[in-house]
């Protein structure tokens, strides 16, 4: 089965009044959808769009996989378990909550801040904090503690890859132009695949996806 889920179908979040402006896939704070709860692992997909200056003050997360891709300029990040970072486009941020962790998250930059945010569920809950940065990220990368493996998937206009045989396969376009399954997709779109094979992402312009693979608990 596939579900298609345009961008302009997400819930919208934030406080635009303090330069957050927010973009949820899933159902998020005071938006409530009892048919759109989570996604095998996944249980936040988020768009954020911060103004210079703007960010979420200290708060808490615990039994959560979180992880980040920075699409346009730069999050500075600091938590409670003695982690500071700042994370650029092609970065990607994991933080494992554990048993809980408080953190910061600000654009202290001088341009507009984009990142994509996604959480997702552990296997076994609790655990220690912990915290990475991978740089200018090209390949996969395994998240074990959620059963899941995210692939970026940069594609030239005109070439395709073939997308993962999982039990859940979640898709969002970054940038650029894709179809699937005779389908087009933009950016901001999703697309959400259960128990699908040979299926393939097709560029029909130079694009940029993120692509989760993940397993049934």
């Amino acid at each position: 089965m596939i579900r298609i889920q345009r961008a302009g179908e997400r819930y919208p979040g934030g406080d635009p009044a303090a330069g957050i402006e927010t973009r949820h896939a899933l159902s998020f704070g005071p938006y409530y959808d009892p048919d759109n709860l989570r996604f095998g692992a996944l249980l936040a997909c988020n768009e954020e769009r911060l103004a210079p200056g703007a960010g979420f003050d200290e708060h808490p997360h615990s039994h959560t996989e979180i992880v980040t891709w920075v699409v346009e300029g730069e999050l500075t990040h600091a938590d409670t378990a003695g982690h500071t970072s700042v994370v650029r486009p092609g970065d990607l941020q994991h933080l494992s909550a554990a048993g809980g962790v408080r953190h910061v998250e600000r654009n202290d930059g001088p341009e507009p801040l984009v990142f994509v945010q996604m959480w997702l569920a552990p296997l076994t809950p609790g655990g220690e904090v912990s915290y990475e940065v991978v740089r200018d990220l090209n390949t996969g990368y395994d998240l074990p503690a959620a059963g899941a493996v995210l692939r970026v998937e940069r594609l030239e206009a005109g070439t395709s890859t073939e997308l993962p045989t999982a039990d859940f396969t979640y898709v969002h376009v970054v940038r650029g132009g894709v179809s699937l399954g005779g389908g087009e997709l933009g950016p901001g779109d999703a697309a959400r695949l259960t128990g699908e094979k040979g299926l393939s992402l097709h560029a029909t312009m130079d694009a940029e996806a993120l692509v989760w693979e993940m397993r049934a608990p």
